[in-house]
């Protein structure tokens, strides 16, 4: 017994001690982060897919919030913030094109977190006015549509969309404490999940279209960003659900398994690949990925979800993998362009929401220091 206690205190103050000999510092955290955010806002994209109030650019602004909310904090800037509500405000808060789709209700997302803190119902009015459209009438689409046809986007057919849509009811529920956006939120989830989910590997398939193909080691094509995206997505649902909510348990047991069955699947580089089971096919880092795994991961163990013991090591190999991948003027590179299946990524490839998924997982690490 007094070895094994040995053995385990060792091997906890080695862990620590690696974590903190790479990035764990707050103040060499922080500048990490403020490099890559820096560089983001001097270089803003604005290619196909990059409006403002589109699904790359939401998934920036939620990794920007939690920056904002920690460099205000600690050092009395309040610049983030205001780079933000610029954005919201040439806007007028409004969201995405179509009435349904995911993909535009997700900057809802920030814009709510914005109004908790300010106050303003112009903030909120237009994430409300369409979360309530589109509950008082629900999309009539079955999931089983071929993907090829429009209109099975009108329901979460696809597992990026876990990350868009969902948080954004969960924030409606736990602001307002209308029973109808829970509702909405775990009818819709949960048919995704039965639909989705792979319950013998554990995985979302990206969507239907991947249900019968195969790597090419024979193994089933799951995508590693899709499944960051569920991770992610998952952090943010119960960040908000009221730890008394009986259907909290459902999303609480779901991201469990999956961090589990995904930490699992970390490749001795750190990164997770494009590919969740042939990482040999897809042997380049992949940024977008490990960010939204490693910001859950993260998560996971701040809040006591998962056992930092079996997780530590995990994340902070991710992490950094991650800081590895920043260049010197702060350019987070390795990060696969717009998809939906698992593509050969380069370093020099960058988008918005790997940023925001770099910065959401940096400020969780910053956490886990403070701590």
């Amino acid at each position: 017994m007094k070895k094994f206690f040995l053995f385990t205190s060792f091997f906890l103050i080695t862990v620590m001690q690696a974590v903190a000999q790479y990035n764990n510092d707050k103040s060499t955290i922080k500048s990490i982060m403020k490099r890559v955010a820096d560089w983001q806002i001097a270089n803003p994209n604005t290619g196909a897919e990059h409006d403002d109030l589109d699904w790359t650019h939401a998934a920036l602004y939620m990794g920007m919030l939690d920056w904002a909310e920690l460099t205000e904090k600690e050092d009395s800037d309040n610049s983030y913030y205001e780079w933000l509500l610029r954005i919201g405000r040439r806007n007028h808060f409004q969201m995405g094109k179509w009435m349904y789709h995911a993909d535009f209700i997700a900057v809802g997302q920030p814009f709510i977190d914005l109004y908790l803190k300010y106050g303003n119902k112009k903030m909120i009015a237009p994430v409300m006015a369409r979360a309530n459209w589109v509950v008082e009438n629900p999309a009539e689409t079955t999931l089983e549509l071929d993907y090829g046809n429009l209109e099975t986007l009108d329901r979460w057919s696809w597992c990026d969309a876990l990350f868009m849509a969902p948080p954004v009811y969960a924030k409606l529920y736990a602001l307002t404490k209308d029973k109808k956006y829970l509702d909405f939120l775990n009818k819709e989830y949960k048919a995704t999940y039965d639909y989705l989910y792979d319950k013998e590997e554990h995985l979302f398939y990206r969507d239907r279209r991947y249900f019968d193909k195969r790597e090419a080691n024979g193994k089933k094509v799951f995508w590693g960003r899709g499944n960051g995206w569920v991770l992610g997505g998952l952090a943010e649902i119960l960040q908000t659900l009221p730890e008394d909510e009986p259907s909290r348990a459902f999303y609480q047991d779901l991201f469990v398994i999956l961090a589990t069955r995904v930490a699992g699947l970390q490749s001795p580089d750190g990164y997770w690949h494009a590919s969740m089971l042939d990482p040999a096919s897809y042997p380049s880092p992949e940024t977008s990925a490990t960010g939204f795994i490693v910001y859950a991961l993260a998560y996971g163990v701040n809040t006591g979800l998962l056992d930092k013991t079996t997780f530590m090591p995990v994340i902070e190999k991710g992490w950094k993998a991650l800081v590895d991948a920043v260049d010197s003027d702060g350019k987070l590179g390795y990060v696969q362009p717009i998809g939906a299946d698992p593509r050969r990524v380069t370093r020099d490839m960058t988008e918005v929401y790997g940023v925001g998924a770099f910065l959401l997982s940096g400020c969780q690490i910053y956490k886990m220091v403070d701590k």
